[in-house]
């Protein structure tokens, strides 16, 4: 990791979702405790079993949390962009990661420290109130990854991907320009990378979209959603 200093930690922070509209001398608090860190693609933060140093933000870039396996292999359990947070719950368990962290591509974060972080809870309601906002959209996240890895087919789950991808109002066509590699997205939705081709081919020949590398054109969302393999 690279230290950087270009910008205040308390700028930076009073632009995170989770940090916006805090008094200046809470965000003073916070960023005594925080620190800013550059890493580089494929670059690991922390591995599944470290100890757990705090709470992360991410400012710019992307970081994959993902369970690794004894065969080589992993499940991508989240991917984090800018203003995602990741590593907080660990913070009020006193417990190691549970997962391994790597940027997919070259990031900026900042690491608030777990002292910092519990006693600016303390003094903030409003921190607080935000802190169990972002903690229950996680699990919800993470209920709607498990209905979609347990109760669907490999159609249906990139079908259901490609839907949620939407940027908003589209009706007919639209484009999806994918966040993650592929294969990052295949491990997300528990499929094979090989079957998340043949899967996106199938919807080709369907003619529902177009893939063109990492952009794919939903050419009728209605369709698409109706479809059945």
């Amino acid at each position: 990791m690279i230290l950087e200093t270009r910008h205040p930690i308390h700028e930076i922070l009073s632009r995170q979702p989770l940090f916006r509209g805090l008094s200046e001398s809470e965000l003073a608090q916070i960023s005594a405790g925080t620190r800013e860190f550059r890493v580089k693609k494929n670059e690991m933060i922390f591995h599944k079993g470290d100890p757990s140093e705090g709470m992360h933000v991410v400012v710019m870039g992307q970081i994959k949390l993902a369970l690794p396996s004894a065969q080589g292999m992993e499940k991508v359990v989240h991917v984090c962009g800018p203003g995602n947070t990741f590593g907080e719950a660990v913070v009020f368990l006193d417990k190691p990661y549970p997962v391994s962290a790597q940027a997919t591509a070259e990031s900026l974060l900042l690491l608030v420290s777990k002292r910092v972080l519990l006693e600016a809870m303390d003094a903030s309601p409003t921190l607080c109130r935000k802190m169990m906002a972002s903690l229950s959209l996680r699990l919800h996240e993470l209920l709607g990854d498990m209905e979609t890895c347990m109760l669907r087919s490999s159609v249906q789950r990139v079908i259901c991907f490609l839907v949620q991808s939407a940027t908003g109002g589209e009706k007919d066509a639209y484009e999806i320009n994918l966040p993650s590699s592929k294969q990052t997205i295949a491990s997300h939705l528990n499929l094979a990378p090989e079957t998340f081709s043949r899967v996106l081919g199938q919807l080709t020949e369907a003619g529902l979209i177009q893939v063109r590398g990492r952009v794919i054109t939903v050419l009728d969302r209605q369709n698409l959603v109706n479809f059945s393999a």
